[in-house]
């Protein structure tokens, strides 16, 4: 068995390959370019890689062309983690030496010693791994655009309380097309209460509104016009300056939200298993295309609904040493995918009253809303484990079956 080991950077990486014994049979210094991966590929076919038998490789990243490249065929890729690799140095130095050729040889011999305690990373499909792509840029793209609409709105409390006010009852407030147009035709509150009707109007229709414009224009100027405090005319001006500057970014924003859920919902009908988790209550285009970006379509990636649960963060930690035992929630889990679920959960208390129970009888067992809302999510993810595995859509009498009231009376 020969195994190879790769310090990544940015521009150059290093190659070192090993075999069972532990011996260095050849260590390279590449490139990140088409002219390192040819040299790469043809050290590996040099000691025995081949198609149906190709060297497993060991590196500290899962993404990037190099990663891409060595996913070709059959290969087996594992992504350490930086911080395993780390504890692995230390045992073949105790002087905390460190060097990038050293690091390749460190991973190479992860392999050689523990391979059946790393995983490889999972044979997603080529439309799996793209809707990953568009649906982690497309939640990325909504946490920008919050980030700056709350610093727009924080800008705007120190000098433009009326804007406040007015986009109050409009859902997603500033993030709106109304919103936005109305700030940059009346950049300050001196403007925004000499607005006419017309203008007010004009705008409303510039940014798409159709219906109800007469009766939003009328409370609109009523607020633009109330008695407000007021900065000094310059401090006014220079922050409405401020103000149409940080105004671009959240349009960008906004703009690529929306193009990135319009290629979500493009692509993500046309994998597979779309339609079973779009059966699930709780799941639209956007929330179930995140779930799959995290979970992959890769059957055998997880031995069993356990696996997926701990990977969710929606199962519990139980540590226990002698007489002590602490049942805590996970820290190591994917982020993206919990948060997912969290929402996942909460919209499904409406869609599924099977799903309400069972948070109600949480809660009134005395879970906070958190915990009711992650022992729910626990729940069905692992029926979205059993319905993909099996290839069947969600089921309601089955996810959550209502209990016979004579046999709890006899249970009682």
């Amino acid at each position: 068995m020969i195994y190879c080991g790769i310090d990544w950077a940015e521009r150059t990486h290093d190659v070192a390959l090993v075999d069972d014994t532990g011996q260095l049979l050849a260590k390279r210094h590449i490139t990140d370019d088409a002219t390192g991966y040819k040299i790469l590929l043809e050290l590996l076919a040099e000691y025995g890689d081949t198609a149906e038998d190709p060297i497993p490789v060991a590196i500290e990243t899962s993404r990037g062309l190099l990663v891409a490249v060595l996913r070709t065929g059959k290969r087996k890729v594992f992504a350490i983690n930086p911080m395993a690799a780390a504890r692995y140095r230390d045992r073949h130095s105790v002087s905390r030496k460190k060097s990038d050729p050293g690091d390749a040889l460190v991973l190479a011999n992860i392999l050689r010693t523990d391979l059946h305690a790393h995983r490889p990373l999972p044979e997603d499909s080529d439309l799996g791994r793209a809707i990953m792509v568009l649906a982690r840029a497309q939640q990325d793209s909504l946490w920008n655009r919050q980030q700056l609409a709350n610093q727009l709105r924080s800008l705007l409390r120190e000098y433009y309380p009326s804007a406040l006010a007015a986009f109050a009852t409009w859902t997603n407030g500033l993030c709106r097309p109304e919103a936005r147009e109305l700030l940059k035709t009346a950049p300050t509150p001196a403007r925004a209460a000499r607005l006419t009707r017309t203008q007010i109007q004009a705008a409303l229709k510039r940014a798409g509104r159709q219906r109800g414009i007469e009766a939003e224009v009328d409370r609109l100027r009523e607020v633009f016009r109330a008695d407000w405090a007021h900065q000094p005319p310059l401090v006014e001006d220079a922050l409405g300056k401020q103000m149409l500057a940080l105004l671009i970014q959240l349009e960008a924003a906004c703009t690529a939200a929306d193009q990135l859920a319009e290629a979500v919902e493009e692509s993500f009908p046309q994998h597979p298993d779309a339609e079973i988790l779009l059966s699930f209550p709780g799941l639209g285009i956007q929330l179930a295309a995140r779930v799959l970006a995290e979970i992959g379509d890769d059957r055998a990636r997880f031995s069993d609904a356990r696996g997926l649960k701990a990977y969710a963060g929606s199962s519990p930690v139980t540590r226990a040493s002698g007489k002590k035992s602490a049942v805590t929630g996970r820290w190591v889990k994917n982020d993206r995918l919990n948060h997912a679920g969290y929402l996942w959960a909460f919209s499904s208390l409406r869609a599924s009253a099977g799903a309400n129970a069972h948070y109600r009888r949480r809660r009134d067992q005395g879970d906070w809303h958190a915990a009711a809302q992650r022992n729910l999510f626990n729940r069905m993810i692992g029926q979205l484990y059993h319905c993909l595995q099996h290839g069947k859509a969600y089921d309601e009498t089955q996810a959550f079956p209502v209990a016979d009231p004579a046999q709890e009376a006899r249970a009682a």
